[in-house]
């Protein structure tokens, strides 16, 4: 857990938060357990880094790395489960609505043993599965303990975390509330803004009529308006004689606004008009989807941030490195696809001319000689000399690809070394930051793992990092 030191950076942060000349560096993400996949923490060092970097450029203003934690967030499914080593392990609960409030359980207790028989086999595994154990106990919400958590493991950065699942921060929102209960205008400000895209942007996130969820116990269900009346979707009746009249719901965000919940659309105004930010860090998909509120922004009345591109890692042990460099690949050509590395491979490995670009130049000029000759005779015959051309590098191409997978077959250790490689980087055919969860990589290092990644963090170069051990 935090040390005093610790608690004393993040609460000086805290502090000058209330100063005018401070503002924040902000990423945000659901509560998955045990910090889920591992550009969860990518993300926030990127923010700690970047903070730091604004505080030793610019003069009488203080920047604050904030982690705002999505604990409304009921998707279960994507929240509830890690990958270590590119085997699943999920939270088996029967509970529902927002993750951030659900308990932990028994069955959470359980996954934790499970796991801890794959981590306390390294150096650092007790020490991490040990860590876990002390944040995640009976009893507490998901919410509880990722706070817990990310304060264990970046507190000493003095990282705030922020929890807007809350009555006070909610009743300052109440106003945008209000205006979207009232007047559903972000979905208009949303393909008012997307209606100026290019037809080749892809639509991330276009919302609803409504972008609001009613948020209470264990449930979190879609707020619908009909003809001047408020009905929850799939939901217990919202007062004793039926949906809400509009002074009904009006009267209820303003005695319980923490009841309301923003959905994916109306989040990102909540935490800009909650926070003095400046800069919002995400991933690709996640800007592009901010990219389509600017209008919902100033429709709100609220400051839009910079957006910055988060850092991203590939962690390469030992043993990964040294298959890499045996089978002389660079890292940039393993982003290439399998099907084509292999050919790479075997060009790179036989002693055999596997290439019939001579032949195919030699066939081609023939052809062109013989359309001399011929056009001499009949120049209508150039058709049919060329179509003869066609058809005799279409059977070189085929000769070609017979020659490649003959050989091939002598090389079948260095496709598997090659497939094993692929899948280290590549887990699931994803990134590894999109899959694998921090925890193995802690077991094995500590936290030097931490360290070695917010060393290696920029704050506004664009950069794909890989990280070598040893």
């Amino acid at each position: 857990m935090l040390q005093l030191s610790q608690l004393k950076k993040v609460m000086a942060n805290i502090e000058m938060l209330l100063s005018e000349n401070t503002f924040t560096i902000t990423t945000a993400h659901q509560p998955n357990i045990f910090t889920g996949p591992l550009y969860f923490i990518y993300k926030i060092l990127h923010a700690v880094k970047l903070s730091e970097y604004l505080n030793t450029t610019i003069p009488n203003t203080h920047f604050v790395p904030v982690y705002y934690m999505g604990s409304e967030d009921a998707d279960i499914d994507e929240l509830g489960h890690i990958y270590i080593n590119g085997e699943k392990y999920q939270w088996q609960t029967n509970q529902t609505g927002a993750v951030g409030r659900m308990k932990i359980d028994k069955a959470l207790l359980e996954l934790i043993e499970t796991i801890s028989g794959q981590l306390m086999v390294h150096p650092y595994g007790k020490e991490i599965v040990q860590l876990i154990k002390d944040c995640y106990k009976e009893d507490i919400t998901i919410e509880q303990a990722t706070l817990a958590f990310v304060h264990a493991l970046f507190g000493e950065y003095g990282l705030v975390i922020l929890l807007p699942d809350n009555a006070m921060l909610k009743k300052a929102f109440v106003p945008v509330i209000q205006k979207e209960l009232t007047e559903e205008f972000s979905h208009k400000a949303v393909q008012e803004t997307v209606a100026n895209f290019p037809k080749e942007y892809k639509i991330q996130a276009s919302g609803r009529p409504l972008n609001l969820f009613y948020l209470k116990d264990e449930s979190r269900n879609r707020i619908e308006q009909s003809n001047g009346q408020w009905a929850i979707v799939h939901g217990p009746l919202t007062t004793d004689h039926g949906p809400w009249t509009e002074t009904e719901i009006l009267t209820e965000l303003k005695n319980h606004p923490d009841r309301f919940s923003p959905n994916v659309i109306l989040r990102p105004v909540f935490q800009e008009m909650i926070l003095p930010n400046i800069a919002f860090i995400g991933g690709g998909g996640e800007l592009a989807y901010w990219l389509e509120l600017k209008k919902v922004f100033e429709v709100a009345g609220v400051p839009y941030p910079v957006l910055v591109v988060r850092n991203s890692f590939a962690v390469v042990e030992k043993e990964t490195k040294a298959l890499k460099e045996k089978l002389l690949f660079s890292w940039i050509d393993l982003f290439k696809p399998e099907v084509e590395l292999v050919k790479e491979l075997i060009q790179k490995k036989s002693s055999a001319q596997l290439s019939l670009d001579k032949e195919k130049i030699a066939v081609t000029d023939f052809y062109t000689n013989l359309k001399t000759t011929v056009s001499n005779i009949d120049i209508t015959l150039q058709h049919h000399i060329e179509a003869l051309k066609v058809v005799a590098l279409k059977k070189i191409d085929m000769l070609e690809k017979k020659m490649l997978r003959a050989e091939k077959k002598k090389f079948e250790a260095e496709q598997r070394q090659l497939k094993k490689l692929k899948a280290k980087l590549f887990p699931a055919g994803n990134l590894q930051e999109r899959i694998e969860n921090m925890s193995s990589f802690y077991a094995k290092w500590g936290k030097d793992f931490i360290k070695s990644i917010y060393e290696n963090s920029q704050g506004l170069e664009q950069r794909f990092g890989v990280l070598e051990e040893g």
